[in-house]
């Protein structure tokens, strides 16, 4: 189940990274400081290598691109991992203190583990 993930244009990464270093660049008004001027310039290379839809943003948008992919490989595994061992394992640990079986995965004395039905089964017609 391998799906080919297409890269985005240079347009958009233009754009995106224009955002991004103008953020940066104003970022410090916030607390009323000097604004960032190497980061303004650079914004404005960005939006104009955008706009031109320019051929030089190429690599830089593939370097991107493979560091977000190597970056999902790495923090995908270790947020689940996290999660189970946070999360999933406590839960496992309290239900067995508490002997509870939800699953009812322990074995029974009875002959048959079909479990009797008490509500009327309804006909498929008009399910919804």
């Amino acid at each position: 189940m391998s799906k080919k993930i297409k890269i985005s244009s240079n347009r958009n990464f233009g754009f995106v990274f224009c955002i991004v270093f103008l953020i940066i660049g104003l970022w410090p008004l916030l607390s009323l400081n000097e604004v960032r001027y190497w980061s303004i310039i650079i914004s404005i290379i960005f939006l104009i290598l955008g706009l031109l839809n320019s051929k030089v943003l190429g690599p830089l948008n593939k370097i991107w691109f493979y560091f977000g992919i190597t970056l999902g490989k790495i923090i995908s595994p270790l947020i689940m991992g996290i999660i189970f061992f946070f999360v999933v394992t406590p839960i496992g640990i309290l239900m067995r203190l508490f002997k509870k079986d939800i699953l009812r995965l322990k074995k029974n004395k009875e002959k048959s583990y079909w479990i009797q039905r008490n509500k009327k089964i309804n006909s498929m017609k008009r399910q919804f």
